[in-house]
């Protein structure tokens, strides 16, 4: 529970970053049997349930069956940088059966009322560590999401009853597909959609998301206004690791430590293509919000967008940290410097997630506050932060 007294705990809350843990067939239910062994599968190896992706053990989750599964907010001290890690078995604790609530959206609403959470987006655990082991099977990729999909809309919808609004997953790996995977899931209710940071991965040479072969589909995200998230996973920066001598698979928990000390920032890389391929001059509906990303990342790459607009202005058609500003909604971690980030980019834009109920996350989401609170945030912008900016982001921009 959280140390604010009851009086003052929001009246209500949007958690822009709440989790499901996928079903075993999550991938597999609606993805033609003839492809699977391209896409997932599972195989029993040494005792083990492996998940195989693309033919070979996955590992960016430990156990990607989640049963068990570790508690919510098991790492919390490690992440606010009370403690250290020397066995990352052990710091987990004692793992938990999985629970209803992580795979129902029934059941999932009554652990939000009971956390006093009004809404919340849902993104996925496994789901956003698979683009990368598959990026380099365009057919099997697209199979894999589409199905992927599918089982979301059966097993969560994409808005459960105006309190639960999961993302559907899309990729511009193949920019038809992602045009009629859009359709789909607008046609179904999507609120919000999902998209890896990084580069667009194509066997023939990657793309920025400005390339002019984007443009259909940005053209119907600026249409609907549907907003455009961008959640953490692996987004195939392992390249860099390797460039140093480090294996570069992605295993989550298990991360060297130089992957944190190298200069390498997807988000801040992707949402500098957006502005400096214009992508927000062009489809000015568009609304980009950066979901477990934290906010460091924000300082550095507004100090480059200076020095760029100084130095070559003539090809810019604005400064492009105000274009940021408009179109950018970013959900700092806890941890993160809160007053830093107002300053920056204004508390308008500024999100709150919990990530539950992962063990890096909050298990009381409405803690948040405590750390609003202790930053000076006064009560009107608690409530922007902690409701009503992500409340605008599940209402298509007009």
């Amino acid at each position: 529970m959280s140390t604010t007294d009851a009086a003052s705990r929001p009246a209500r809350a949007f958690d822009a970053d709440n989790h499901y843990y996928e079903a075993t067939d999550a991938f597999i239910r609606h993805v033609d049997p003839k492809m699977r062994g391209r896409c997932m599968r599972w195989a029993e190896i040494d005792g083990r349930q492996r998940l195989l992706v693309g033919g070979k053990i996955n590992r960016f989750i430990p156990n990607p069956t989640f049963d068990p599964v570790s508690k919510p907010g098991a790492l919390i001290d490690y992440f606010r940088g009370k403690t250290s890690i020397t066995d990352l078995h052990s710091a987990f604790g004692e793992l938990d059966p999985i629970q209803p609530a992580y795979r129902d959206p029934a059941a999932r609403v009554e652990v939000m009322d009971a956390q006093g959470l009004t809404t919340a987006f849902l993104f996925p655990t496994l789901g956003v560590g698979m683009e990368g082991a598959l990026s380099g099977d365009r057919p099997a990729l697209l199979a894999a999401f589409r199905g992927f999909n599918r089982w979301l809309l059966d097993d969560w919808t994409y808005d459960y009853q105006g309190r639960l609004y999961a993302a559907p997953y899309l990729t511009l790996a193949d920019v038809d597909w992602a045009v009629e995977e859009l359709e789909f899931v607008l046609a179904h209710g999507a609120r919000i959609i999902n998209m890896r940071p990084g580069p667009i991965s194509d066997p023939s040479g990657n793309r920025s998301f400005g390339h002019p072969s984007h443009d259909p589909f940005w053209a119907r995200v600026n249409e609907a206004g549907v907003t455009v998230a961008f959640h953490a996973g692996d987004a195939g920066y392992g390249f860099m690791l390797e460039q140093w001598g480090v294996n570069p698979e992605f295993q989550a928990f298990r991360l060297p430590a130089l992957f944190q000390l190298l200069t390498m920032s997807p988000i801040a890389d992707t949402v500098a293509s957006f502005l400096a391929d214009g992508i927000f001059l062009r489809f000015p509906n568009i609304r980009v919000a950066t979901i477990e990303n934290g906010s460091e990342w924000v300082r550095p790459l507004f100090g480059r967008l200076k020095k760029s607009f100084q130095m070559r202005g003539p090809m810019w058609q604005e400064d492009p940290r105000e274009t940021f500003r408009r179109h950018v909604w970013v959900a700092p971690f806890y941890e993160d410097d809160l007053v830093e980030l107002r300053e920056l980019i204004g508390v308008d834009r500024m999100i709150f997630g919990s990530d539950f109920p992962h063990a890096e996350g909050l298990a009381d989401p409405l803690s948040y506050v405590d750390d609003l609170a202790a930053a000076g945030f006064d009560a009107t912008e608690i409530d922007k932060v902690m409701y009503a900016n992500a409340a605008s982001l599940a209402v298509p921009a007009a």
